[in-house]
């Protein structure tokens, strides 16, 4: 385990990041040098965040008191942007998507942070924004959301590659 924390502190220390804090976040996947997803995040994180200048936090996760209550206060007075979409883990719609699609577009020049509770919604959101609007290939997008789940290994989680295939059928049709 001590090995793993040091070869993350290296391999992020090398790309130009010290994800230190951040990789203590559940699930924490750096996508590149403007994009960035994990689970739930706390004020030691938020910290992190604004330090290495993202401008925009983006919180997937329905609002839980105990969880992220106060979260985004704690964005806003770092001078970042706080957006939170309530997304059902069990309802997951296009229209969540939509919503995501719109402030990930309003924000493309911008440094991005997006989260849930366990960057499930988060991973699978991010991916479908990577492909669908952004131009990355299906190949590589899905590596990043793989490193932390694969939504069809589940029949618990099939509303979330149900919602994958609908966004992929819209965007067909589009």
């Amino acid at each position: 385990m001590i090995a793993l924390a040091l070869a993350l502190q290296v391999a992020s220390v090398a790309n130009g990041h010290d994800d230190t804090i951040l990789n203590t976040a559940r699930n924490f996947v750096r996508i590149s040098e403007d994009l960035a997803t994990s689970g739930q995040i706390f004020s030691e994180h938020i910290n992190a965040i604004a330090d290495q200048g993202f401008h925009v936090v983006v919180n997937l996760a329905t609002a839980d008191a105990e969880r992220n209550g106060q979260e985004g206060f704690w964005v806003a007075e770092k001078g970042m942007t706080y957006v939170n979409i309530p997304v059902s883990w069990t309802e997951p719609t296009l229209e969540d998507v939509d919503q995501f699609f719109a402030v990930m577009e309003a924000n493309r020049d911008r440094k991005v942070y997006v989260h849930c509770f366990a960057n499930m919604r988060a991973s699978v959101f991010t991916y479908l924004y990577r492909t669908l609007k952004a131009g990355v290939s299906d190949e590589v997008a899905k590596q990043d959301m793989l490193a932390v789940w694969d939504p069809t290994e589940n029949e618990r989680w099939l509303q979330w590659d149900r919602l994958i295939q609908s966004a992929r059928d819209r965007n067909r049709r589009q």
